[in-house]
């Protein structure tokens, strides 16, 4: 008994290992195939359309902050720093 349970804990110590030695296969680099000239073209003509698009987008020119209409504009009053004191049994 003490075999076999020593057995599954060896197997279930390795499995992890084994599966980190694992390499997958993608293709991680893009040396795959080239792409021809149509789709170069594609590709060219999406980045132009996606270029002037951008260009379409207005500059925000408003505050995006959802609160500041919440908050007064008036600047509160400073409050005058408190001086820190000992608590407990040091105080005489």
């Amino acid at each position: 008994m003490r075999i076999l349970s020593a057995m599954a804990v060896v197997v279930m110590l390795a499995a992890p290992a084994y599966a980190q030695m694992q390499t997958p296969h993608i293709n991680l680099l893009g040396d795959g195939p080239s792409k021809t000239p149509d789709e170069i073209e594609q590709d060219a003509v999406r980045d132009k359309a996606y270029r002037e698009s951008l260009k379409k987008i207005p500059d925000a020119k408003t505050s995006s902050d959802p609160w500041g209409t919440v908050r007064s504009e008036a600047p509160k009053p400073a409050t005058p720093a408190k001086p820190k004191t000992k608590t407990g049994s040091a105080q005489q």
